[in-house]
């Protein structure tokens, strides 16, 4: 047994980021057969966080993937089992238990999975409206309902599930009662739907449509293989129809619908309406960690927002002939860089608001290093990685941590930790065409500035109204920590680096 043991290793799920308590399936990236080795990525999975590749920490062939793509794990339950001796050939079978000899009485046992070699006997039909409410019908594990006169056959798939990816749940012993208040079948037999017949659902999917009263044969499913989800579920549910008012007594009595134009209840029409142009989505993964974190922050800390519009047609041209520059070839160059920059500048020029606001030591913190945060939009959700001791790099040096950042938050690989610890952080919304907007600040950080778009506008410019490149800048500060004045200064500093470029130098 202890040998058996060390053969199959079960892979659990790890806690990668901090306090984690779950995280979802991405891809899977080996399969039942596959061999593995100590440090091979297998799985791609989502936390709170960001995306994060796993590997394997044995060497051998996967015996077993537990949870298909797309399902949300707790972290510490296995999703991989590994058999590390192969060359052991096929793992033993357990023997199926001798059968009772004709002088022993059959005695009423609770049966596990296996075969049964005993003819399952079919339920006795309940009378109509009989039966606990929302119940009848319904199998042992109560995850959907069985046609009247099914009958239902023990589960016998590795590890208790059912080929519906259900558990089979214990049998029920002859004379006694069932949960739903029926008499159980006799002998070692349980009834159970027919694996064929059962809708495909995994264990929490069923105990969903459980709670919401959903059926599941009645479900369309759009997972891997016809496996009910859970977005099929909750798209399953529609609210119920409202009473009818009574309607005032007719004139004439109106003819009943005759067999070839049947009546079409009301309510059917809005709740399949309703189901076919509704869609709902499960909130999770970064796109829920990202909302408690912005409602947090918007109900936490008093925000301040100030707005500058500023002429950046120098730095425009600074960006064009940066981009000849061979120190920078073959680097990401643009307006963001020298936003990025000028930021930093501020900062040192102003560093009280690089600072933080701890509410258990009632204490400011303030921070001798700028981690800056870029928020970046990927198809999971808003992420904020943030380039550590950004305020020590060169103009190359950030540029070339900048590229990196948003290109691996762009592939959905960003890890846990290039998120922590961010101080201050930028947000881009130029780039959707917008001019700007009031930014929430990241919780722990004390200032977010947003950059707007850059378009060419008429402008004063030395005494005449000109064509110029101009933009505005939003920059949103906790009021707890930063005051008007603080705020004031940085910003305005922020617009005259943009401005004059050559302060890059001056002030740098």
């Amino acid at each position: 047994m202890a040998a058996a043991t060390q053969r199959f290793r079960e892979f659990r799920m790890p806690d990668v980021g901090e306090g984690l308590t779950e995280a979802e399936i991405l891809k899977w990236l080996v399969q039942p057969g596959d061999s593995v080795t100590d440090g091979q990525v297998v799985v791609e999975v989502e936390t709170a966080k960001a995306a994060v590749e796993l590997p394997i920490p044995y060497d051998g062939v996967v015996r077993e993937v537990h949870f298909p793509e797309g399902t949300t794990v707790d972290v510490g339950t296995p999703i991989i089992t590994v058999d590390t001796d192969p060359s052991a050939g096929p793992p033993e079978e357990a023997a199926p238990p001798s059968a009772p000899s004709a002088g022993q009485d059959r005695q009423p046992v609770l049966v596990g999975y296996g075969v049964s070699t005993a003819t399952p006997k079919r339920r006795p039909r309940r009378p109509a409206g009989g039966g606990a409410a929302n119940g009848a019908g319904r199998g042992p594990t109560g995850g959907g309902q069985a046609a009247s006169g099914e009958a239902w056959t023990p589960a016998h798939l590795p590890g208790g599930h059912d080929a519906a990816g259900g558990y089979g749940g214990p049998a029920v012993p002859q004379g006694v009662e069932g949960t739903d208040g029926s008499e159980g079948v006799e002998g070692s037999a349980v009834e159970h739907v027919p694996a064929a017949d059962r809708p495909l659902a995994k264990p929490p999917v069923r105990k969903l449509a459980k709670d919401l009263g959903v059926d599941l044969s009645t479900v369309i499913p759009s997972g891997p293989n016809g496996i009910v989800t859970r977005d099929d579920v909750h798209a399953a549910v529609a609210p119920p129809a409202p009473a009818p008012a009574p309607a005032p007594a007719p004139a004439a009595q109106e003819a009943p619908p005759t067999p070839d134009t049947p009546a079409t209840p009301a309510d059917v029409r809005p709740q399949s309406l309703a189901a076919i142009r509704e869609r709902r989505v499960p909130i999770r993964g970064v796109r829920k960690a990202t909302a408690q974190a912005m409602v947090d922050s918007a109900f936490t800390a008093p925000h301040v927002t100030e707005f500058v519009t500023v002429d950046v047609t120098r730095t425009v041209r600074l960006v064009e002939g940066l981009k000849q520059d061979p120190d920078l070839a073959g680097l990401r160059v643009n307006a963001l860089l020298l936003v990025a920059k000028a930021l930093l500048v501020a900062i040192r020029r102003h560093p009280e608001i690089n600072a933080s606001w701890d509410e258990e030591s009632q204490e400011i913190v303030y921070k001798g290093y700028v981690n800056l945060g870029i928020a970046a939009a990927t198809p999971r959700g808003l992420i904020v990685p943030n380039v550590k001791d950004a305020g020590s790099l060169t103009l190359p040096e950030l540029a070339r941590a900048l590229g990196e950042l948003v290109a691996t938050a762009r592939e959905g690989k960003t890890q846990p930790a290039d998120m922590r610890g961010g101080t201050v952080t930028i947000t881009n919304v130029g780039v959707f065409g917008i001019d700007t907007g009031t930014p929430i600040l990241n919780p722990g950080e004390s200032a977010i500035l947003a950059l707007g778009s850059i378009r060419e506008q008429p402008w004063v410019h030395k005494g005449k109204v000109k064509p110029r490149h101009v933009t505005t800048l939003a920059l949103s500060f906790d009021h707890r920590l930063v005051d008007g004045e603080l705020g004031s200064r940085v910003l305005a500093d922020v617009a005259a680096v943009l401005e004059h470029p050559k302060r890059l130098i001056t002030w740098g």
